[in-house]
């Protein structure tokens, strides 16, 4: 009943005044720019997107797939049996689903194991502190390491120390989460830093917000031969935070830190490819997708399996509609987002010589909390500087076709465009398109133990397919590009 509910009220909103599809063709631009005016975009494809908002609301067969994965499978980290359990199982979803070019594609990825491991605060205590080694990190020698430690704020803290205050010590990064950009640099750069100061080992308070006494787990950048490889760990905010409360007072803190961790050869893994050719161009792509493998922890359910569902689940609902845009529209999931991009790289290497045919590269990785919207970006190939010319085009159009997406609160459009696996993409000149979502919760769940399906409310998740695949569909079948980017040669 409540998906009935939802189907209706989703059918009063968006199809409050019927158009035909077949309106598009006749469409005139509104500017000599040719970016059609909003009522242009709006009218034409509200007929046809109340039908797919319609479809995806209706239907729970998006949860039930990501349980699947979830429940079925589990966490799939880069180079795992786990992953790639889950490109088969993926691979064998779109085929089941009539997707085309249902396809395999290798890339040699990394391979890090955790191993066993445990931190126990020796002195005062003992106390067994809640942790996670970082992804990359070296393992600590037999029997652990035991040592004082230190706490910081900053690097800039940690500069400031004398060497003796450093040495032989294991540094605490106790930096309280600002945002997830900023606060994330200690643990990408906390070792390297921390060994730079003679430590022995080094700890980062998990990046988040809050925890349970969830510690937080991720990828460091890589070691330097300047200095010698040091251990990393996360622990909780709750377990920083006691440390550096006894620091404070004055106390002798101890910590003996075991780690098993360590690095593998490099293991083959595949990005998982399927389409809907398009039924006019379909040498021109729009790409929709997320990244299928996760951490070693939790389920990866927000981060990044509901992407990935999600992105099949929209070529799945425009199949079973009958709808085929202008465009072809390819799903790819992306192995190795978490510690390498491998799959991003070996996917841009594919398209490379003919990357002008890809027309928009839409990608979900920032979980499945209430749909907010999307953003976009166009850059200047090759590098990170915004195409400012391309990017107003692409802004204009995403902002006509906003209202569409009003009826499940996807209309907020922004210039925050792409993502880490589209980037590679980006960089050759592709617009890239990011979903967003509010975002409330999801750093309480990123790289935790947390990151379980039960976070994944099932109603806001049908809602965020549907944005998906109605946003994807309109990139696919308007008339115009979406930055009016040339049909061949280089942008």
């Amino acid at each position: 009943m409540i998906a009935v509910r939802i189907w209706v009220v989703a059918m009063c909103v968006v199809a409050s005044r019927a158009a035909a599809h077949d309106a598009v063709d006749a469409a005139p631009a509104a500017e000599a720019t040719g970016i059609p005016a909003e009522s242009d975009l709006s009218a034409a494809y509200r007929d046809v997107t109340a039908r797919i908002l319609g479809a995806a609301l209706a239907s729970d067969q998006g949860y039930r797939r990501l349980s699947e994965l979830c429940d079925g499978i589990g966490h799939r980290l880069s180079g795992s049996k786990a992953l790639e359990r889950a490109t088969q199982w993926a691979a064998a979803a779109m085929r089941a689903d009539g997707l085309e070019n249902v396809r395999l594609q290798p890339a040699m990825v990394p391979h890090w194991e955790r191993g066993d491991e445990s931190a126990v605060m020796v002195q005062p205590g003992p106390q067994v502190l809640s942790m996670l080694g970082l992804g990359r990190s070296v393992g600590t020698p037999r029997g652990g390491i035991t040592a004082d430690v230190v706490a910081v704020r900053s690097f800039a803290e940690l500069n400031a120390l004398p060497a003796e205050a450093v040495r032989g010590k294991i540094v605490l990064y106790n930096v309280p989460f600002t945002n997830y950009g900023t606060t994330v640099r200690y643990r990408g750069a906390g070792a390297k830093r921390a060994a730079a100061r003679g430590a022995v080992a080094a700890l980062v308070r998990s990046v988040g917000p809050t925890s349970l006494r969830t510690p937080h787990t991720g990828n460091m950048s890589a070691y330097t031969d300047s200095f010698p490889k040091i251990p990393a760990a996360a622990v909780t905010i709750e377990d920083a935070e006691m440390m550096q409360r006894l620091l404070d007072r004055g106390e002798r803190v101890r910590v003996r830190l075991t780690m098993n961790a360590r690095m593998l050869p490099d293991a083959l893994s595949h990005n998982v490819i399927g389409e809907l050719r398009g039924r006019e161009r379909p040498e021109e792509v729009v790409v929709v997708g997320g990244h299928l493998d996760s951490w070693d922890v939790g389920q990866g359910a927000h981060d990044d399996g509901g992407g990935c569902v999600a992105s099949m689940e929209a070529l799945r609902l425009l199949k079973a509609l009958g709808l085929r845009p202008r465009r072809t529209l390819r799903v790819v999931l992306w192995t190795n987002e978490e510690n390498g991009l491998k799959g991003a790289e070996a996917y841009r290497d594919s398209v490379k010589a003919d990357i002008a045919r890809h027309v928009a590269a839409i990608e979900t990785d920032g979980g499945m909390e209430r749909p907010k919207g999307f953003g976009v970006k166009c850059l200047l190939a090759p590098s990170d500087s915004v195409d400012a010319t391309r990017q107003a085009r692409a802004r204009a159009r995403m902002q006509a076709i906003a209202p569409l997406l009003a009826g499940v609160g996807a209309s907020a459009v922004d210039d925050n465009g792409g993502g880490a696996d589209t980037g590679p993409l980006m960089r050759l000149g592709v617009p890239g398109v990011a979903h967003h979502t509010i975002g409330e919760k999801y750093f309480e769940w990123h790289h935790t133990p947390a990151d379980m399906l039960d976070k994944v409310d099932p109603i806001e998740f049908r809602k965020n397919i549907a944005a998906i695949a109605a946003l994807a569909y309109v990139l696919a079948d308007m008339p115009d590009r979406l930055d009016d980017g040339p049909v061949s040669g280089t942008h």
